[in-house]
């Protein structure tokens, strides 16, 4: 009973901390390349998450791309049509590519 309590009282005790002073939220700039496919990755992909996502990734080859598209699609029902899969996954590769089929 007494460990209930304890986790009880660390988990709901954050709750009720205050803060005296304004908090800002650090904003960070993410270098996002236009060019041919850039609507698709927007219209695509940015719904979900932000262009950091793609670029934390590092350049990486075309099947890379392929199938960190097909894995968004797959697991995370990302509604793109195959002509937008082929767009995005051209755009990734051009812009953020390491020149590299596999």
């Amino acid at each position: 009973m007494k460990k209930i309590l304890l986790l009880s009282l660390l988990a709901f005790g954050s709750l009720f901390a205050q803060v005296q002073e304004d908090i800002e939220v650090p904003y960070i700039s993410y270098e996002i390349k236009m060019g041919k496919g850039f609507d698709a990755v927007q219209s695509n992909c940015l719904m979900c998450h932000s262009f950091g996502y793609i670029i934390n990734q590092g350049p990486q080859s075309r099947e890379f791309w392929a199938k960190k598209t097909d894995k968004m699609i797959t697991h995370f029902k990302a509604p793109m049509t195959k002509e937008d899969i082929d767009t995005v996954v051209e755009y990734l590769f051009k812009h953020y590519g390491n020149g590299k089929l596999k």
